[in-house]
């Protein structure tokens, strides 16, 4: 499709995490620089405030590789999905939308990402009379007989052929194990790579390799 650049030749660039999704930053492209982009299969963009081309990394070494560019409906914004090397701010955060204004914490809750960082302060900040804390004091014995015995717990729901119940206890050993990847400090963007990596492994080799 013909893309829409603004009275100054940019157009705004959404970067995205290829694995977690998240907004990495929003930056601008010309004609060059998004040629430059697909040419390189990295991130470059202009740089208003130094009217310049910018190579994401050249100076900081946090290269984006580029995975795809989609265009809106209307032509006029794009987003880059990319596999990055390091940060993506120039402060060191991961991602340049951190200052946060608001946060629904029941809503944050229904989502991986959600509960993993609520279950990650109840280990940073201690709630009394919370589980998830209580799990936390009681530390990786604790933490891993739990997984097991929801484990068990789902072999039998499924044994039984009961979805309802099945359902039930996979959601409880998603929850204790969340807990064990925030003992160990696993993240959900680290499975996701994991899972990842699989899925572009031949499914023959996979098979050997559970044996």
């Amino acid at each position: 499709m013909e893309l829409k650049f603004d009275e100054k030749g940019l157009i705004p660039a959404i970067v995205q995490d290829h694995y977690t999704k998240q907004v990495l930053t929003l930056a601008y492209m010309n004609k060059e620089s998004l040629a430059i982009t697909i040419d390189e299969q990295r991130t470059c963009f202009w740089s208003r405030s130094r009217q310049e081309l910018w190579r994401k990394g050249d100076t900081s070494g946090a290269v984006q590789h580029v995975v795809s560019i989609t265009a809106d409906c209307d032509g006029d914004a794009l987003v880059v999905e990319v596999v990055k090397d390091g940060p993506a701010c120039h402060t060191g955060e991961e991602s340049c939308f951190f200052n946060q204004l608001y946060l629904s914490d029941e809503l944050k809750a229904f989502s991986y990402e959600g509960l993993y960082d609520l279950i990650a302060g109840r280990k940073s900040n201690p709630k009394e009379g919370s589980y998830t804390t209580y799990l936390f004091e009681k530390g990786m014995d604790k933490i891993l007989k739990k997984v097991g015995e929801e484990c068990t717990e789902v072999i039998i729901g499924g044994s039984k052929n009961d979805r309802e119940e099945t359902i039930y206890e996979i959601a409880d050993l998603t929850y204790h194990v969340m807990v064990l990847m925030v003992q160990m400090s696993i993240t959900v963007e680290d499975i996701t790579r994991e899972l990842e990596k699989r899925h572009v492994v031949d499914h023959k080799v996979k098979q050997e390799r559970m044996q």
